[in-house]
């Protein structure tokens, strides 16, 4: 007996892989682009039963930011039949054994983030040695083709501190208090850098997400003992609530502006508490890659003729957050 419910599932299906259509056409008119004559990479051979991707990223399990990745990547696999496997390890040594497991269970296709590529080098490594197709998503955009990665998925983060530094000196400040909340994580040392780049006088301030109590006395501090300091950049949602707290008890003129989005960072620029967040649309940086390899597999196409996709940067503030805010409490923004 025929199910009825599949010629839906057919279309979805469809529908999904047509997302990466164009992308694949606008990766051929750039220079890097495959001649007819190239061949490019063989596609993993097809087996039986669904298609197995792990994704593994660097998030803290439960942090807001990643569950959207995750939901990204998981819709794909419903709408293309892939069984997508989720795991996340902010600890880098703990992620490259996640990766390595990965490897072992023989997956059909690999996606991850790297915020330290220098710890992940000998298990993305390992794994495209393995015959494992990789994409990489988020962090580490400079390092994925030189492990041997398809292709990455994400925003230049470069690009990105440099939008979110001209808009703010655009804005008229005049000194900036940029907060890197992980140690170690490149991707955020590179959104300062960028800001610094077109702003001009930025001040780094270091301190531990997972010490929120700790984080918002350093900003009072930072902002009582500098006056000056009239914007304040964060790299993530959680931080930018603490921010904004922070400022208010300082008495601080700062005005606060964050990286990332979700339900409360709508509400905060609905509030006027923060003026912009930098969009990197993280739900398509899981729901793309799943597309990818599944193309990959199934019909040997690639994606970005050698460069990276960008899903950012964005940006969301009082004139575009009414449009946004209802995906981002649905969980897709």
């Amino acid at each position: 007996m025929s199910d009825p419910c599949e010629p839906r599932r057919r279309k979805r299906r469809l529908a999904a892989l047509a997302i990466a259509a164009p992308l694949a056409l606008a990766a051929c008119t750039g220079p890097s682009a495959q001649q007819p004559g190239d061949t490019g990479p063989i596609a993993t051979k097809k087996t039986d039963g669904p298609m197995r991707i792990a994704v593994v990223a660097h998030g803290t399990p439960g942090d807001a930011f990643w569950n959207v990745v995750k939901n990204g990547a998981e819709a794909a696999g419903k709408d293309l039949d892939v069984r997508v496997e989720y795991n996340s390890d902010g600890d880098a040594g703990n992620q490259a054994k996640l990766i390595d497991n990965a490897v072992a269970q023989q997956v059909d296709g690999l996606v991850v983030s790297m915020s330290n590529p220098d710890a992940l080098r000998t298990a993305v490594t390992g794994a495209v040695r393995a015959g494992i197709p990789v994409i990489t998503i988020n962090s580490g955009e400079k390092r994925s083709a030189e492990f041997g990665a398809m292709t990455h998925v994400g925003q230049s983060e470069e690009v990105a501190g440099e939008a979110a530094g001209a808009r703010l000196k655009q804005a008229g400040r005049t000194r900036l208090l940029c907060v890197i909340h992980e140690a170690g994580n490149i991707g955020l040392s590179q959104r300062c850098d960028g800001a610094k780049r077109m702003f001009g006088d930025v001040r780094n301030l270091q301190v531990d997400i997972n010490n929120p109590t700790d984080v918002q006395s350093r900003l009072r501090g930072a902002l009582q003992t500098d006056s000056s300091i009239d914007a304040v950049l964060t790299l993530n949602p959680q931080a930018a609530a603490l921010a904004v707290t922070a400022s208010k008890g300082a008495g601080s003129r700062a005005q606060v502006s964050t990286f990332d989005l979700n339900a409360d960072v709508v509400a905060a620029i609905k509030a006027g508490e923060i003026q912009f967040a930098v969009d990197q649309q993280q739900y398509e940086q899981g729901y793309l890659p799943v597309v990818f390899l599944k193309l990959y597999r199934d019909n040997a196409n690639t994606v970005g003729g050698g460069r990276p996709v960008f899903t950012g940067p964005g940006f969301v503030d009082k004139s575009t957050v009414d449009t946004v805010g209802g995906y981002a409490q649905r969980g897709t923004r």
